[in-house]
C-alpha cells in the first residue's frame, strides 16, 4: 500500500475501491443479542474499542435546537437575513458566486466536486466541506484557520480564488440596497451594515443547518424499528471492531480535532500540509479536521482533497489502515523542505480486518445518520 502513494491519485482510488467488495451478505448469529443490547440504556452498552488516549463521548441524538454562542444569540430575523446572504451572489466581485455555489442545499450543502470552482472558474485546492453541523465545534476549515463560525463566514468573500472581493466592499454594496438595510435593522436594531453583523447573520443561518429526523436519531429516541438488523450491526461495528469512535463520537460524530491520514502528498503535485499552514507547528504537518459524519451519504466526494468518490472506497481505505508512507532518499535529502520533518500518519489508524459483510453493514449504518 505504501508504494501506491508514489503513483497517481487515480491509481490509488482504483486500488482501494476494489478491496473487500463482495455481493454475498450474511448476518451475524448474535444479531438479536446485539439488538437487545442497543435497546437498553447506553450505560449498558458494550464499551467502544478506542485507544486509551482518546477522551470519547458516547454516541447520541442531536439536540432539538443547535447551540448558539452568547456573543451571537439566535433570532429569527437574523437567521432569515443570513439565509438571504448565503444564497445571494452579491457578496462576490462578479456577482455570480454565492456561499451556496459551493454549499448546495441539494447536495448536502457541499457541491459534489473534488475541489470547487470559484472566481473566473479558478479551481480551489480542497474539497468544500458541508455546512451542515456548523453549530458544533470551534475551529473551521480543513486547516482550522478560522477560530469560529463568524470568522469563517468572511474568509470566502476575501479569497481570490473564491469570491475575490472583500468584506468591506461587500458591506458598502449591501448598504446601497434598501431591502437589505431594512433586514439588518430588523435583525440588529439599526440599519447599520458592518462586517461583524454580516458575519453574525451568515453564521446564525448556518447554525440552523442540522439533519432533521435521521433514522439514527429516531432509534436513539426510542423508535427502535428505525434501524434494521443490518444497521444495528453496523452501529455495533462502528463502536467496536471498526474503531470509528477514536475520532467520530458524540452527537456530532466528530472529535472536532485534527489528524494525519497519510494523504499529505509530501513533496508532490497535490501536497497539502493542512493544519501546519495555520499553526506553524511541525507536529501539525498533514493534519486535517475530522468532519462530522452526519449526512455523510450526501456529501461525496470525501477527504480534504475529494480523493474518494464513494463512501465504500473510504471504508476500504480505513479497513486497510489508511496510508503510512515513509520518506524516500530523495525526499530526505531535499533541502528545499527547510528542515520540515516528514509527516507521520496518526497512530490511531490500524488495519481493521473487516469482512466484506462487515463493511456493508458499517456503510448501511452510516447512511442512517
Amino acid at each position: 500500500m505504501k508504494n501506491f502513494l508514489h503513483n497517481s491519485r487515480h491509481k490509488t482510488i482504483a486500488i482501494v475501491c476494489v478491496l473487500g467488495i463482495s455481493s454475498a451478505y450474511a448476518m451475524p448469529k448474535n444479531i438479536q443479542a446485539l439488538r437487545k443490547m442497543y435497546l437498553s440504556p447506553k450505560s449498558q452498552w458494550q464499551k467502544p474499542q478506542v485507544d486509551s488516549s482518546v477522551l470519547w463521548e458516547e454516541l447520541s441524538a442531536l439536540p432539538d435546537t443547535p447551540p448558539y454562542p452568547e456573543s451571537n444569540p439566535y433570532s429569527l430575523a437574523k437567521a432569515k437575513l443570513g439565509e438571504r446572504l448565503f444564497f445571494d451572489p452579491i457578496l462576490s466581485q462578479s456577482k455570480q458566486i454565492a456561499c451556496a455555489t459551493c454549499h448546495d442545499k441539494e447536495l448536502g450543502f457541499a457541491d459534489g466536486r473534488s475541489v470547487s470552482y470559484g472566481h473566473n472558474r479558478q479551481l480551489g485546492k480542497r474539497n468544500a466541506p458541508s455546512v451542515v453541523m456548523s453549530a458544533f465545534g470551534k475551529e473551521k476549515f480543513w486547516d482550522g484557520r478560522a477560530k469560529d463560525l463568524e470568522s469563517q463566514a468572511l474568509f470566502p468573500i476575501a479569497d481570490p480564488k473564491e469570491m475575490a472581493y472583500s468584506p468591506q466592499k461587500a458591506v458598502k454594496r449591501l448598504a446601497k440596497d434598501a431591502s437589505y438595510k431594512a433586514m439588518f435593522k430588523e435583525a440588529f436594531g439599526s440599519d447599520e451594515i458592518t462586517t461583524e453583523r454580516l458575519a453574525q447573520a451568515i453564521a446564525t443561518y448556518e447554525r440552523t443547518l442540522m439533519p432533521k429526523n435521521s433514522r439514527f436519531d429516531k432509534f436513539m429516541k426510542g423508535q427502535f424499528q428505525a434501524l434494521s438488523d443490518k444497521e444495528v450491526w453496523g452501529l455495533h461495528l462502528f463502536r467496536t471492531k471498526a474503531r470509528c469512535m477514536n475520532c467520530h463520537y458524540g452527537a456530532s460524530f466528530s472529535d472536532e480535532s485534527f489528524h494525519n491520514l497519510g494523504l499529505t502528498y509530501y513533496g508532490r503535485k497535490y501536497e497539502d500540509l493542512g493544519l501546519f499552514h495555520t499553526t506553524g507547528n511541525t507536529e501539525d504537518i498533514g493534519k486535517f479536521k475530522t468532519p462530522s459524519l452526519r449526512n455523510v451519504v450526501k456529501t461525496a466526494p470525501y477527504m480534504h482533497n475529494g480523493l474518494f468518490p464513494h463512501l465504500r472506497g473510504v471504508l476500504n481505505a480505513y479497513n486497510g489502515g489508511m496510508f503510512h508512507p515513509n520518506a524516500n532518499t530523495k525526499e530526505l535529502e531535499d533541502k528545499t523542505r527547510k528542515n520540515l520533518p516528514y509527516p507521520k500518519t496518526d497512530l490511531l489508524l490500524k488495519p481493521l480486518n473487516l469482512s466484506s459483510d462487515e463493511i456493508q453493514a458499517l456503510e448501511a449504518f452510516l447512511k442512517t445518520l
